[in-house]
């Protein structure tokens, strides 16, 4: 796999560490660019989010995961929504304006925080990307139904592709079901039979990490050219 470490100036003083992965030789390098941001609880190197951006690029996508500044830095709680916001847009210009001035689409995807701050940019204009993939969505706290984080997903207009598990206690099948019905963007739902917050299912699944995220990355792969075609 091709990698390449890299620094992303945020602000003067501050920058964030992403990883670029780019398709081999072998594969022509395609028209839509993907970037993915983390989970409030993880990093870049979350072993979901380095198995989509690695295949993602086998299948001659440019990829970019990149770290929120807490976690740069080593702490655990997360920034406020201006810096997640601001780190969102200065990791996007940076990989628009230095790394892939060709392409023709870029498309936002993240685990759980990190997509619903992309989502929210979008929403408000502010973060111009052609699509969003949401790798686990937060639509309410844990276990509490009363607060459903829905509001600004029917202001987006870009196509979106969500990934839920059927135990996802911060993401409840039926609610996010009765949301996306009421969408006015195009969007497609993969549900994850078993699967928690981060697509973990029960030893007696019988599936495999390694086989849910070749899923994933295989129907986001297919979302992408349908959406996108060449």
């Amino acid at each position: 796999m091709n990698n390449k470490r890299l620094t992303i100036p945020v602000t003067e003083t501050e920058s964030v560490s992403a990883v670029l992965t780019l398709p081999s030789k072998e594969n022509a390098m395609k028209k839509t660019g993907v970037i993915t941001a983390h989970g409030a609880g993880n990093d870049m190197d979350n072993p979901l989010i380095v198995a989509f951006t690695d295949g993602l690029a086998a299948r001659g996508y440019m990829a970019l995961r990149f770290n929120f500044p807490y976690r740069e830095k080593g702490r655990r709680a997360p920034d406020g929504a201006t810096k997640l916001e601001h780190t969102w847009a200065a990791v996007y210009r940076y990989f628009t304006e230095h790394l892939s001035p060709d392409l023709e689409q870029v498309i936002a995807a993240g685990k759980s925080m990190g997509g619903r701050v992309a989502s929210q940019m979008t929403a408000r204009q502010e973060l111009p990307v052609d699509g969003i993939i949401f790798l686990g969505y937060p639509l309410h706290p844990a276990g509490d139904h009363s607060r459903v984080r829905d509001t600004h997903l029917y202001q987006i207009t870009t196509p979106m592709l969500f990934f839920a598990g059927t135990r996802d206690r911060l993401c409840d099948p039926d609610i996010l079901k009765t949301v996306l019905s009421k969408l006015s963007a195009p969007w497609k739902l993969d549900m994850i039979e078993g699967g928690d917050h981060s697509f973990h299912v029960p030893k007696s699944a019988g599936t495999g990490e390694t086989e849910i995220f070749a899923r994933i990355v295989t129907t986001a792969a297919e979302w992408i050219e349908m959406t996108f075609p060449a």
